[in-house]
């Protein structure tokens, strides 16, 4: 098995790993700069906002994880990462809304879209497309023959 395919769910755990460190930083940023908070209705309660950037960060990682295995073929993987991600905060916004709240499954669809075309759920799609595309990068670049960077005492020869 090519070395690409082996490392297609180490590179994907990593632009992951990337992706939420992104998010959580450009959830701060925002919400200091709007004096916004992420989940804008208290009602919902302070895990829906955490378990839906979860929910979006599992589906960044099982999309490269999957898509990452064949590097000839990774047309639309970015794409298809930010809309796995967007879809992922929106279900469980959706599903989170509907079991905290006594209200319809309207005003939980509702609250869901609306989070999600919110400043907050805009940027989760952007940042998972960052993070896919620099995985796809290094996916094309371990499929080309690309060793895996070296510590300076790692490299052959004497300075």
């Amino acid at each position: 098995m090519p070395a690409s395919r082996n490392d297609a769910w180490v590179v994907a755990g990593f632009a992951a790993a990337l992706d939420l460190a992104l998010v959580v930083c450009a959830f701060g940023l925002v919400s200091l700069a709007t004096d916004a908070e992420v989940v804008g209705d208290p009602a919902v309660g302070v895990l829906v906002g955490p378990l839906s950037i979860g929910a979006s960060v599992a589906a960044v990682l099982v999309v490269l994880g999957f898509r990452l295995r064949r590097p000839e073929r990774l047309g639309g993987t970015v794409l298809l990462a930010a809309l796995a991600a967007w879809a992922a905060l929106v279900v469980v916004a959706i599903a989170g809304h509907a079991l905290s709240t006594t209200g319809s499954v309207a005003a939980s669809v509702v609250f869901g879209f609306a989070f999600g075309i919110g400043w907050f759920g805009v940027l989760v799609p952007v940042i998972a497309a960052v993070a896919a595309s620099f995985a796809v990068l290094v996916a094309r670049g371990r499929a080309a023959g690309m060793d895996r960077p070296r510590w300076p005492w790692e490299r052959d020869g004497a300075e």
